[in-house]
């Protein structure tokens, strides 16, 4: 049962970030096992059976990210991941193209919501589409989204626009991506068994807009 992370949590992931190496890493691991494994594995398979014990008809996985980088992708940063996270998606090959929820920590903060992994310009050319053809849907989510202040869009727009759309959509159209999310900065939630509650009040808030944009990628041109 998870009962909340610590400030050795983020004491390790500061250190770490600091010192990308093996030798510190194998130094520090109890730590990393105590302080971040454990209770980012707690927190995650609680919220996972919390969710899905709600949602039965949606056939989520739970996927906790590893603190190894790929070997493949290193690129000068080092072997260990300074931020983890874990996700409720779909299977299959296809997951990446079809909205999932997450809840990741970093040395000076956190966040979760709701987002497409890998949302490809001819899926955000779909929903633009969507948009013009039948704007109602999304419209009453997007209004709904603009009056409330947990989450944020949070991927970058076009430089060049793909076209408009009337407020509050035009917040919406020109997005390279979906991404909705709450970013905190290190607070006494962190540290509380009140996370669980607070992730599944927020992923409850975003269903109606995970309901939307997973038709939307179910959807065939």
């Amino acid at each position: 049962m998870f009962q909340g992370f610590s400030e050795k949590s983020n004491e390790f992931l500061w250190g770490i970030r600091m010192n990308n190496e093996r030798p510190w890493f194998e130094a520090h691991k109890k730590e990393f096992q105590d302080y971040v494994q454990t209770p980012l594995r707690d927190l995650a398979n609680e919220v996972y059976e919390k969710f899905s014990e709600k949602h039965a008809e949606l056939p989520l996985n739970l996927k906790i990210s590893r603190i190894y980088r790929d070997a493949r992708r290193l690129y000068g940063r080092g072997p260990y991941k300074s931020h983890l996270w874990f996700t409720l998606r779909m299977s299959g090959e296809d997951w990446a193209r079809m909205p999932a929820f997450w809840f990741e920590i970093q040395p000076a903060g956190y966040s979760y919501g709701m987002g497409v992994f890998d949302a490809k310009p001819a899926y955000m050319a779909r929903f633009r589409r969507e948009v013009d053809r039948n704007p109602e849907p999304i419209l009453k989510l997007a209004r709904a989204f603009a009056q409330q202040d947990r989450f944020v869009l949070d991927e970058e727009e076009y430089k060049r626009p793909k076209g408009t759309a009337p407020a509050p959509l035009d917040q919406w159209y020109n997005r390279k991506g979906v991404d909705m999310g709450c970013f905190r900065q290190v607070d006494d939630m962190l540290y509380r068994r009140d996370l669980v509650e607070e992730i599944l009040m927020g992923y409850e808030y975003l269903m109606p807009y995970y309901r939307y944009f997973a038709a939307l990628g179910r959807r065939a041109d």
